[in-house]
């Protein structure tokens, strides 16, 4: 299958690509600058120019293309409303182009249907709009197409997708730490996160192509729960740093604007995304890649717009 993607030379992207070529399908990757470009030539796709506003490069790139993924997310969380709106409007323009059964993967976020007692699965979905967390715009724009006939499915992945070049929300958690002087979680810590490394997130793209029906939602979420005091006391433990507990009018300036995700509630399971397509995670855990080289050398993360 020919293959049309956004957010190609990204982290995340960049795993898919490679499990598709490895899979048999070819790729036409969108690329905003020069760099990302030159990048996707060295993977060996196709190089096909745009960004995530250029609505018409959008439409074109899943025309000339027998299947879609949309990887692509601007991530900068200093206008994440905005982020997300783009978003939206961004699904809207790759689905009025696809053809019948063509398929387009939607990637979204975990904690979308996260937020009660127990782990959520892939039939959650929110109870609040995008007017109260401005991430369901993706969801939103995706059910509009799946109402049309269109054969859109979705990937949530977790806070948490690590790897080689992480630069997402554990590095975030590392840089703060090491800025304020002290690791620190909200209240007991119990809140959890989930997570998955970037190869299997990347399987689970490939899976969703080949095989999700319309509306499908896909977990790509390999540890379902990770209390937020263990992350913050494993942080803590090598940067040689006290591990502390903030109420919230502390976390607030601990944190700054990323504390809304550090108390964030997200655990998620995967049993359903396992079952209906076979889907094993292979790769390390979270903690085995923090024991390892790359997210203590020193190296503040990187926030990076795809």
């Amino acid at each position: 299958m020919r293959v049309f993607i956004t957010g190609g030379s990204g982290f995340i992207g960049s795993a898919i690509i490679n499990e598709l070529i490895h899979g048999g399908h070819q790729v036409l990757a969108l690329a905003r600058s020069d760099a990302s470009a030159e990048a996707l030539v060295r993977a060996g796709v196709e190089v096909h120019r745009g960004d995530l506003e250029d609505l018409d490069s959008l439409r074109e790139g899943v025309r000339l293309a027998e299947g879609v993924i949309h990887a692509g997310f601007i991530h900068d969380f200093s206008r994440y409303t905005q982020a997300c709106e783009i978003d939206r409007r961004a699904i809207e323009a790759l689905g009025s182009a696809l053809g019948p059964e063509q398929p387009l993967v939607v990637t979204s976020g975990a904690a979308i249907a996260a937020g009660t007692d127990r782990p959520a699965t892939e039939e959650d979905v929110s109870s609040r709009g995008s007017s109260e967390v401005p991430r369901v715009a993706t969801e939103e724009a995706t059910a509009a197409l799946v109402a049309q006939g269109a054969r859109v499915s979705v990937v949530r992945l977790p806070p948490s997708v690590h790897g080689v070049g992480d630069h997402g929300f554990v590095p975030m958690l590392i840089s703060i730490a090491r800025d304020q002087g002290v690791s620190a979680y909200i209240g007991e810590g119990d809140n959890r996160w989930c997570a998955v490394h970037r190869l299997d997130a990347a399987v689970a793209f490939r899976l969703a192509l080949e095989r999700a029906p319309s509306g499908a939602r896909l977990h790509a979420v390999a540890e379902p729960e990770i209390p937020l005091r263990k992350l913050a006391t494993m942080i803590g433990a090598r940067l040689g740093l006290s591990v502390v507990s903030l109420d919230p009018e502390q976390a607030a300036a601990h944190f700054d604007w990323f504390a809304r995700f550090a108390q964030l509630d997200m655990a998620v399971s995967s049993e359903l995304t396992r079952e209906r397509y076979g889907w094993r995670p292979t790769h390390p855990s979270l903690f085995a890649d923090l024991e390892g080289p790359g997210y203590f050398g020193g190296e503040d993360p990187v926030v990076r717009t795809i």
